[in-house]
């Protein structure tokens, strides 16, 4: 479908604002929808921390959460679908794009019941991963988390290998598009040279590692594989912790990497680190995706990696980065010291990857699925576009 001449819509884009893949991307989105005429509301508990504050058509509706000793725990879930209805309403919404099942979907459910049936938006929900890979098998959000997906207008999911597994886990048998990840860099603030000095760093080769830290990434099998290179040239290993990193520090003095590990904190820009990097190191059991290595690959950086989930979708091995099977740190060091030791193959896997980036996974590939998607969904509305 041609969206050139399509009316713009407005889409709500509810997310979780805090770092990490799916919030980068739902943010993101909605920046590349706005620039190109379309008029989008994010509506969560906090601002999405890439969120620009002046961009024109992008509003931002914080979910108010009050902690009643009535609840155990403070609930989210009603006073998320409440502003759901609320900005809906008010601004006429073609579409409630939310990503993550629980509570989103549900949430974007119970709100477009509160509404009459001129004013009820098209629900498109997006799968990022934990919502099928850990949600979906426990029986406590199983049941919902399909009963939101069957009741949403359509489903989507960031990769091939998620879609086959939300099928498998969650026995959802309606349609779903798969439409990728895709990664625009904020420009860089600082120079290669003046981000290694600030770490540090001389002519050493820098690994580098960025996530969220959770139990999936494996971060135990990070450190395992850089106590394990040998190589003639020095590096160094920088993390950059989307969390709190001092409970991997014991591993970090048990395998003597004091000298070696470099770790930064919630850094929210990290195209200043993706410009410094030589090898980017993913040691992951689980990807539905992986977005650090798409960010690595926008600059001209190949990955080693584990061959699991979607990565395999994002990194064609031994052209655009190093693949190897899960759980062998002995496997993934020998990939990392390949690249250290030539530089040439390092090069070469770094220019193609670029390549990847941009023609597969940059926001000109990818954001014009999600405009197809709308507008074919939302025709199905009554909903007004912005006059």
């Amino acid at each position: 479908m041609d969206t050139t001449n399509q009316r713009p819509l407005k889409i709500g884009i509810t997310c979780y604002p805090s770092v990490g893949g799916s919030g980068i991307i739902a943010t993101t989105l909605g920046v590349e929808l706005a620039k190109r005429g379309h008029q989008v509301h994010f509506i969560s508990y906090e601002r999405p921390f890439r969120l620009p504050a002046d961009q024109e058509r992008i509003f931002f509706h914080p979910v108010t959460i009050n902690d009643y000793g009535l609840f155990k725990y403070p609930d989210y879930t009603l006073p998320l679908s409440v502003k759901m209805a609320e900005i809906s309403c008010q601004y006429e919404l073609d579409v409630l794009h939310v990503h993550y099942a629980v509570p989103h979907a549900t949430a974007a459910i119970l709100s477009r019941c509160m509404l009459p049936p001129h004013k009820q938006p098209k629900i498109i929900t997006t799968l990022h991963g934990t919502d099928t890979t850990l949600l979906g098998k426990d029986p406590g959000y199983g049941p919902a988390i399909v009963h939101a997906l069957t009741q949403s207008d359509a489903v989507t999911t960031v990769s091939e290998y998620l879609k086959i597994e939300s099928r498998k886990v969650l026995g959802f048998k309606g349609p779903i598009s798969v439409i990728h990840n895709f990664f625009e860099p904020h420009p860089v603030q600082q120079s290669r040279e003046e981000v290694r000095n600030e770490l540090g760093m001389g002519d050493e080769i820098m690994l580098l590692h960025s996530s969220n830290l959770r139990p999936m990434k494996r971060i135990d099998l990070l450190l395992e594989t850089a106590a394990r290179i040998r190589t003639r040239q020095a590096f160094k290993l920088v993390i950059l912790a989307g969390g709190n990193f001092a409970p991997f520090m014991d591993d970090v003095r048990r395998l003597g990497l004091e000298d070696t590990v470099i770790v930064r904190e919630n850094i929210l820009e990290i195209e200043n680190y993706l410009g410094a990097a030589d090898i980017g190191l993913i040691t992951s059991e689980s990807e539905s995706f992986c977005l650090s290595i798409l960010e690595a690959m926008s600059f001209a950086c190949p990955s080693v990696a584990t061959a699991v989930g979607g990565i395999p979708e994002v990194v064609d091995n031994e052209k655009s980065g190093l693949l190897v099977p899960f759980g062998s740190a002995d496997a993934l060091a020998r990939a990392v010291e390949r690249l250290i030791e030539d530089k040439d193959l390092r090069a070469r896997l770094g220019v193609e990857a670029k390549l990847q980036a941009e023609k597969r996974f940059s926001a000109d590939a990818i954001v014009h699925q999600y405009e197809e998607l709308y507008q074919r969904i939302s025709q199905k509305t009554n909903c007004s576009s912005i006059r």
